[in-house]
């Protein structure tokens, strides 16, 4: 199953009904928790989430409300016994931030450090980049390698059934038969995660035709100036990041809490400059799925 479980979409300041920062991806056998906000461990409760589904946490900055949850979380998954190692990846620059935070948690999980220092992957399928905001940020995008559908058709018409179908796309060719004569390319799905940045650069690479994209939109395009000051995107420019990007999904969230919980009117400003992306305003505990896969032409 693929898909992101939303924590909390508040910024700094949390409301009545949006929780700080916090967002659960469930790709296949892993879970990435991205920026565990405070009140992390409860909003994993209410939504039904384990700490034993957690293999991974990824932290864009060390702002408060991207990394106090953390602290939280990790003792939750001590006190759970879970057994696999997590690893956590970091900018290099919050080292300390981080070690005073893994430092007051309930010790007993195998926890890996990964700081990361510049753009590049950091583990199989999974790379950063750097944003534009007031600290040292990263934004993070995983990627599934490129692979082929088999067609059940053009494998029964060349008597391929059973264990030999495994071997077949296992080894590329089987008695004669290529993989490529009875399969279609399958593009890899794509996510990108992009988090308190004005626009640049890395977020346009991270983007870059991603099947779902989760980013702030902290301000309204009424204070785009706000927005210059603290480095933030307005939704219109969430919505143009996807529309230049060919987004899939676009899910706004990280929404200031000036506007209280109703972001109707942003997620119209997104929408507006979005092309063709689907917009999703998130809401806490929202469950969104993956979009059905793209084909090739």
């Amino acid at each position: 199953m693929r898909e992101v479980v939303v924590l909390g979409t508040a910024s700094q300041v949390p409301t009545r009904t949006r929780n700080q920062n916090g967002y659960l991806l469930r790709w296949d056998g892993e879970g990435l928790l991205f920026d565990p906000g405070e009140g992390t461990q409860r909003q994993m409760i209410r939504a039904g989430v384990s700490a034993t589904q957690i293999t991974r946490i990824c932290l864009t900055h060390m702002h408060g409300d991207h990394c106090f949850g953390l602290p939280g979380v990790l003792s939750r998954m001590a006190l759970d016994g879970v057994s696999h190692p997590v690893h956590l990846h970091y900018p290099a620059s919050g080292e300390d931030v981080v070690r005073a935070l893994v430092a007051i948690s309930t010790p007993g999980i195998d926890l890996k450090l990964h700081p990361h220092g510049g753009a590049g992957t950091i583990s199989p399928g999974l790379e950063v980049r750097p944003l534009r905001h007031r600290i040292e940020t990263y934004g993070y995008r995983l990627t599934e390698p490129d692979g082929r559908s088999l067609l059940s058709g053009r494998l029964a018409a060349a008597g391929i059934s059973g264990p030999a179908v495994g071997r077949l796309h296992r080894d590329g060719s089987l008695a004669g038969v290529r993989l490529e004569d009875v399969s279609v390319p399958r593009p890899g799905q794509r996510f990108a995660f992009v988090m308190d940045t004005a626009l640049c650069a890395g977020a346009e690479e991270l983007a870059d035709g991603v099947d779902l994209l989760v980013a702030e939109s902290t301000f309204s395009d009424d204070d785009a100036d706000l927005a210059k000051e603290y480095r933030h995107l307005t939704a219109g420019q969430a919505g143009e990041l996807a529309a230049s990007a060919a987004v899939g999904t676009l899910v706004l969230t990280h929404f200031s809490s000036r506007y209280g919980d109703d972001v109707t009117a942003l997620a119209h400003q997104a929408r507006a400059r979005a092309g063709e992306a689907a917009v999703v305003a998130a809401n806490d505990l929202d469950r969104i799925a993956f979009p059905k896969r793209r084909h090739w032409s």
